[in-house]
């Protein structure tokens, strides 16, 4: 039998495969047959021969692969043997922490065969219901804003989320959660703020833009990661304005640009504090920027003010 896991959410799928294991152990097997194998270090026939071996104790094996779609090698000869693995007694975990490429035959072929759950990183109602859920299972009550304001300042990171929820709990011992100890305990995003440094931005109001910059930089923001941040929030107000001036409607633009509606939704509005041209030319001031900076003709820490200055 074969299960194969696989998503960007690693947290729910390390949780799935916590869940295996402790679901093989409890059912008083000795441990002896539990087996990880990484195929980034493993041959096949290694894995292959101790996948065939009887157990001493005619106990059933749980064999877990991990990193099978970084190994070309690995992933031919799985192939050939895969009907042969599924028909064994043992359990063979597949799991997988990225999104594979699901071009490849081998993840063909794994979805076809065997027994498999996706984990899709977690967006909107989802998002904060598992916050939600998370919340209750620690015993923790919080009001509906300081979910959303969380889930806001945490995104979709399930690994920062549930550890924030646990330090929002351990911080009010009991008490409920409220807006303002989000406020007070966790940092938000970069990219939430750089939205706030945007919209400053598009409004003209250098001094508060200004002022969300050096917030930034104080908080140990490296200026290249900022200005590459600033950059793709104005790579994606320049799609979201031709395509607005093409004619197409926010549903339209969603799917013609790829971007998460989240994304769009607070795009389109500032994109409209813009006219096209002095998009394109913010956008090539960023690039020329960007470019004096690693060339060493400006530092780093005056380049972002300087551009803040000129759009």
């Amino acid at each position: 039998m074969i299960i194969f896991l696989y998503g960007p959410d690693s947290y729910r799928s390390k949780q799935k495969l916590d869940e295996i294991i402790s679901h093989y152990k409890e059912s008083g097997k000795s441990g002896l047959n539990l087996i990880s194998v990484d195929a980034k270090e493993n041959a096949f026939p290694d894995f292959y021969d101790t996948l065939r071996v009887s157990s001493m104790f005619a106990e059933k094996k749980l064999v877990i692969i991990k990193n099978v779609f970084a190994g070309k090698g690995f992933q031919e000869e799985l192939l050939e043997e895969i009907k042969n693995i599924e028909n064994l007694k043992d359990v063979v975990v597949v799991y997988e922490t990225e999104a594979p490429d699901q071009r490849l035959k081998i993840f063909k072929t794994l979805v076809k065969t065997c027994k498999c759950q996706e984990f899709a990183l977690l967006e909107g109602s989802a998002l904060k219901q598992w916050a939600q859920k998370e919340f209750e299972r620690l015993g923790q009550k919080s009001n509906l804003d300081a979910a959303d304001l969380l889930v806001q300042y945490v995104g979709n990171d399930l690994w920062r989320l549930a550890a924030e929820i646990k330090k929002l709990g351990n911080f009010k011992n009991g008490a409920t959660i409220k807006k303002e100890d989000v406020l007070l305990m966790v940092k938000p995003r970069l990219e939430v703020d750089i939205f706030k440094t945007i919209d400053a931005m598009a409004a003209k109001n250098r001094p508060q833009a200004l002022s969300l910059v050096k917030k930034h930089l104080d908080n140990g923001e490296a200026p290249l990661y900022i200005l590459s941040m600033i950059a793709y929030q104005y790579k994606n107000l320049l799609v979201v304005k031709e395509l607005a001036q093409k004619g197409f409607m926010y549903a339209s633009i969603v799917k013609k640009s790829g971007l998460h509606p989240f994304v769009v939704k607070k795009t389109y509005f500032a994109s409209s504090q813009f006219s096209l041209e002095e998009l394109k030319i913010a956008y090539h001031n960023i690039f020329q920027m960007d470019l004096d900076i690693k060339t060493g003709k400006i530092d780093q820490e005056a380049a972002l003010e300087l551009l803040v200055s000129s759009i």
